[in-house]
């Protein structure tokens, strides 16, 4: 009789000792592995920060062993999610500023900048800078002018960035500071000027002049701004950005953080279309850790629609005799392309206006000459001529396109371009075709972070309030499983790094999002009650939604 309970001791002993050794399982789930098949799987099993299985929930428990054993309550897993065009140091410092979105008046505006000062007082060598206002959500839909920031603030310069950050107002003391003056002409940039005086506004190239008097941000302050938009990320379920335009300091300065692991998003990197980073970056060739991957550089075509600056093949409906204008001379684009071509990075530029997007088409061909695996982008491929879309596919260019920009332009979009261009703008499911996949993001802080209104956007072409009943131009939505590609695998492969993570697959990143509804089958006006439960980086918890065990 005591045989027995030794030969079951025995048994069991052999049992747990055959099984492979895993740091966490989770099972109980409906996963959407994104992988070639589109599969569903129902366990993990994750080890030194990647997938070592995936598949029947028997299957995997009987295999693996793991110190951490979660149970994911029937939910619903997904690749973490990538946002293929975003701002996130900029998103950062937004965090730190005045928040301006979601403004419905210029008055609304004051008071926001009036209640923040109060709370944070600028110091002597301090400015006051916010981002987000948007002219074309006020009753009064002209641009503002600085007379009310100059008499609140004579002595303290202020600069306050419109939501595509392709604009802004600055007040006397800002503009002194930039010494600008009534009736300066500048290449692919405006000085507004009415009756010889200055009114503050300043578009595209304007801009810069102003913010580059600013005072640069503490280390500290960096660090602070980098950690508040990861954390902000993790909760919104994404795990990669691709962060559209940096400069070489920040690059490192994320690339030491991360090293430190005191910042654990992981990052694509875009350097700003910059000597200082061409000079640094182009003999070194790119750079690429588990958290970082520098590997590309981003130009500026033109401007954007809201404030008129994108650069049209024909007059603005609303505004006659004006077309926008190229931010460079095409010849500086065409020298860039060549120069590039020649290196291992990836060339993105930002086109919104048909004539910038034909522009860079054709530069891109030249030097392309057919089909590649190059991965160029163009960002934003917001309006296209429809003779110029097969050209995508004809050179391999890679549209990376923000969907939630779409229903957001579309109240006013249709008085700038009018009915008849309007169909060419926003043709998301045309350029899909052009190449069988294309990368999303969000171009926040411009649009919201939540990646679950670009899939709402792409696929019902509706925005949050689900306007307009039956989708905006629905002929150009995506499908539920080309959204979600084109928010996770699709991303990384825009960032040739479809090797590492985009799917749940052996051998990948366990980079993961755990949400409390299908994406998949759920009514599309519930979308945006889904919430995020949990967010995994490398098969570390990162997030977890308040409640949760």
């Amino acid at each position: 009789m005591k045989l027995l309970p030794i030969c079951c001791m025995a048994l069991l002993c052999w049992s747990c000792s055959s099984k492979k050794q895993a740091d966490l399982i989770i099972h109980h789930a409906k996963i959407y592995t994104v992988d070639a098949h589109f599969s569903q799987a129902q366990a993990m099993a994750i080890h030194h920060g990647k997938i070592v299985a995936i598949g029947d929930e028997q299957e995997i428990l009987e295999k693996y062993t793991a110190p951490q054993v979660q149970d994911a309550g029937s939910h619903f897993i997904y690749p973490g999610f990538i946002d293929a065009h975003a701002h996130f140091i900029g998103y950062g410092f937004s965090l730190q500023q005045v928040n301006l979105v979601g403004t419905q008046s210029w008055r609304e505006v004051i008071d926001r900048v009036k209640t923040f000062t109060a709370a944070h007082p600028p110091a002597a060598t301090q400015w006051v800078m916010g981002q987000g206002w948007d002219q074309n959500d006020w009753p009064e839909k002209a641009f503002p002018d600085k007379t009310v920031l100059d008499s609140l603030f004579p002595h303290t310069p202020v600069l306050l960035g419109r939501v595509d950050g392709h604009a802004a107002i600055a007040n006397q003391a800002a503009l002194d500071a930039a010494s600008v003056h009534a009736g300066q002409t500048l290449t692919g940039g405006v000085v507004e000027t009415k009756n010889g005086k200055l009114t503050g506004i300043l578009i595209d190239n304007a801009v810069g002049i102003v913010f580059d008097k600013a005072p640069q941000p503490t280390s500290a302050l960096l660090q602070k701004a980098l950690q508040d938009a990861a954390a902000s990320c993790f909760a919104a379920g994404l795990t990669t950005i691709a962060d559209c335009g940096i400069m070489k300091n920040e690059a490192l300065m994320i690339d030491s953080l991360q090293q430190q692991q005191l910042l654990k998003m992981r990052l694509y990197v875009l350097l700003t279309d910059s000597t200082e980073n061409y000079d640094y970056f182009l003999p070194k060739g790119p750079y690429r850790t588990d958290h970082i991957n520098i590997a590309g550089f981003k130009c500026y075509a033109d401007g954007a629609l809201g404030s008129r600056g994108a650069c049209l093949l024909q007059d603005y409906t609303d505004k006659p005799g004006w077309k926008g204008f190229l931010l460079k001379d095409s010849s500086y684009f065409a020298m860039r392309a060549a120069q590039l071509i020649n290196t291992k990075f990836q060339l993105c530029t930002h086109a919104i206006g048909d004539s910038a997007n034909r522009e860079i088409l054709r530069i891109y061909s030249h030097v392309l000459k057919g089909k590649n695996d190059r991965r160029w982008r163009i960002e934003h491929a917001q309006i296209v001529a429809p003779e110029d879309v097969p050209l995508f596919g004809q050179y391999s260019i890679i549209p990376s396109v923000q969907p939630t920009l779409a229903t957001s332009d579309m109240y006013w979009a249709g008085a700038r371009l009018g009915p008849e261009r309007l169909k060419s703008a926003y043709i998301y499911q045309q350029l899909l075709q052009q190449n069988g996949w294309m990368p999303l993001g969000t171009d926040f802080p411009v649009e919201d972070i939540n990646p679950l209104k670009t899939f709402l956007a792409a696929v019902a072409r509706m925005d949050a309030n689900n306007y307009p009943p039956g989708g905006f131009q629905k002929e150009n939505a995506l499908t539920r499983q080309q959204a979600l590609q084109g928010m996770t695998i699709w991303v990384a492969k825009g960032c040739f790094e479809e090797d590492t993570r985009g799917s749940l697959e052996p051998g990948k990143l366990a980079d993961l999002v755990i949400l409390d509804h299908d994406l998949m089958e759920m009514p599309l006006d519930s979308v945006l009650k889904t919430k995020v439960l949990a967010t995994f980086s490398g098969g570390e918890q990162v997030y977890k939604a308040g409640g949760v065990k």
